[in-house]
């Protein structure tokens, strides 16, 4: 019965946490705030960190995404809900399409952290953390965020929606009803 149980245990375990692609790589616990502090004692350091897609900017032998920082739960997705503490720059030696890498699509990567990057923002000129990215996941939009980014006034989510006379200026008061 014990065997069981385990076994049950572990395959649960399975489905559960980080997408393939960033799991298997070790990782150093760094966060972006130590990391941007003092870039220069931790290069080189294995870091897993993600975020929402800012720009993509594509170079003739590689690909910069610039990303603000997001810092991650226990599936290796971004938590939105959270603050944004900063950017950083995920630099690829593949093309990232910037119709497939859009704006405001969270990713999380895993890489080396290779040091700073210049870019200018507005007017300023910044120093920001570069990842030499190993393996980049972007996410999907599922159907939940879908529905908290649209509201609760979306005709497909909306309880009322067919009830005639709910509210009176919707369907049948003051417009055709069928």
């Amino acid at each position: 019965m014990k065997l069981y149980l385990l076994m049950a245990c572990l395959f649960l375990s399975a489905c559960a946490g980080l997408p393939p692609a960033v799991r298997d790589i070790p990782v150093a616990n760094i966060s972006y705030s130590q990391a941007s502090q003092n870039i220069s004692s931790y290069k080189d350091a294995s870091v897993r960190w993600g975020g929402v897609i800012i720009e993509v900017e594509n170079e003739q032998d590689s690909s910069l995404v610039q990303v603000l920082f997001h810092p991650l739960d226990s599936y290796g997705r971004p938590q939105l809900n959270k603050p944004g503490e900063g950017r950083f720059v995920i630099k690829s030696t593949e093309f990232l399409d910037p119709v497939v890498y859009a704006k405001d699509k969270e990713v999380t990567v895993a890489g080396i952290l290779a040091g700073d990057i210049e870019r200018t923002i507005g007017k300023r000129v910044v120093r920001l953390p570069l990842i030499s990215a190993t393996a980049i996941h972007l996410w999907p939009i599922s159907e939940r965020d879908d529905f908290y980014r649209r509201g609760f006034y979306d005709y497909r989510f909306n309880p009322y929606f067919g009830y005639p006379g709910y509210p009176f200026y919707w369907r049948g008061y003051y417009g055709p009803y069928w």
